[in-house]
């Protein structure tokens, strides 16, 4: 005999919570995977440079980007000597890693469309993926530190305000 004074709430309201919630996970890993396939996904190149593109292009966009970097840090001449071929190193270091998340994006694709869905497929595409965003953070953090050491203490603030607002975080 039950001895609560609280009433009981009726199973059907808790199954329709469980099901609205992994309704809602199921879109949220649906538009993860299709926003991982598109290239949109968190390892997409900065301002619209997803795809394949020449080295050529790829220069030019990081040269634009100095440039403006180098103006919102107020950097000399010598600081823009010694940064410039600190990024150029890293950028041709990365490179192979967008060609490799470009071959982890097909695998995973290729694992959905499968007919019945590949999960091993799928589970090594993920991995894939974390081993690189992994290298890609450690060579970025690297690239940071290495290009903070050229710049004065007002420097490093206005570089780090650059950082966030090119991440979507305007300085304060």
């Amino acid at each position: 005999m039950n001895t609560s004074t609280e009433p009981k709430a009726p199973r059907r309201s808790l199954f329709s919570r469980m099901t609205f919630a992994l309704v809602i996970a199921g879109a949220t890993l649906v538009g993860g995977v299709a926003a991982l396939a598109n290239g949109t996904g968190m390892c997409g190149w900065h301002h619209g440079m997803s795809g394949t593109h020449s080295a050529a292009d790829v220069n030019a966009h990081v040269d634009h980007m100095l440039k403006h970097l180098y103006v919102e840090i107020d950097a000399t001449d010598a600081q823009k000597a010694q940064i410039t071929p600190l990024v150029k190193q890293a950028v041709n270091e990365l490179l192979p890693l967008h060609t490799q998340l470009q071959a982890a994006h097909t695998q995973a694709i290729q694992g959905l469309t499968a007919s019945p869905v590949d999960r091993a497929a799928l589970e090594a595409s993920r991995v894939a993926h974390l081993q690189l965003a992994d290298q890609a953070s450690k060579r970025l953090v690297q690239l940071m530190a290495d290009v903070s050491d050229v710049l004065t203490p007002a420097q490093r603030s206005a570089f780090a305000a650059h950082l966030k607002q090119m991440h979507g975080n305007p300085a304060p």
